[in-house]
């Protein structure tokens, strides 16, 4: 059963984020890839085809991935489950917050707004933690180490390649409204009092 409900849980999200992305591509500008430069597009590859090909993989043919395979109580697979529908619902929290900004880059559109309700009053990236946590629910379900070491060395690259050019973006176009919007919310989770802006 929790073969199907991984399967579930990856479909809902695919589906909750083609649709908004879709919505937002029709009510307004697009950016093209290629314009955030080859690295960006050779991590975010690499990182996709590890983390949907593993779990795609775990579930259509488990006997090929034994290999990868943790020996995880049913309990915490379970507990991943019950992550995956939190992600799944969060993304879609996420992404309504957004509406038209929703960009497939880390560039800003023509018209893009700062938004700073929803979770983005406490965080400024929360679609970022909610694919984690999206991406660590499915490695729990699945029992793939493979799975959960993708999610961790994608929260590396996002730590220190992805968010800060996107934040170098967001300074240059909104300068002291963003600096004070640091100082008030974290970057991946809620600021705890006191911490220094910028940090999770």
């Amino acid at each position: 059963m929790l073969r199907w409900l991984t399967l579930a849980v990856l479909l809902g999200a695919l589906t909750v984020s083609g649709f908004h992305r879709a919505r937002a591509r029709r009510g307004g500008e697009t950016i093209a890839r290629a314009r955030e430069g080859a690295l960006l597009m050779t991590v975010r590859a690499v990182m996709a085809l590890a983390l949907f090909g593993g779990v795609v993989l775990h579930v259509a043919r488990p006997s090929w991935m034994a290999w990868a395979t943790l020996d995880l109580p049913a309990g915490v697979r379970w507990l991943g489950a019950a992550l995956g529908v939190l992600a799944v619902a969060a993304a879609h929290w996420v992404l309504r917050s957004l509406g038209r900004n929703v960009s497939e880059t880390v560039l800003t559109k023509a018209h893009h707004e700062l938004v700073t309700s929803g979770p983005y009053r406490w965080v400024r990236h929360p679609l970022y933690t909610t694919g984690l946590a999206l991406f660590v629910a499915l490695g729990l379900m699945t029992a793939s180490w493979l799975v959960l070491l993708a999610a961790a060395v994608t929260l590396v690259l996002l730590s220190w390649l992805v968010v800060p050019q996107e934040e170098r973006a967001l300074l240059a176009r909104f300068g002291d409204r963003y600096r004070e919007y640091m100082r008030r919310s974290g970057r991946l989770l809620p600021r705890v009092r006191g911490a220094a802006p910028g940090g999770a």
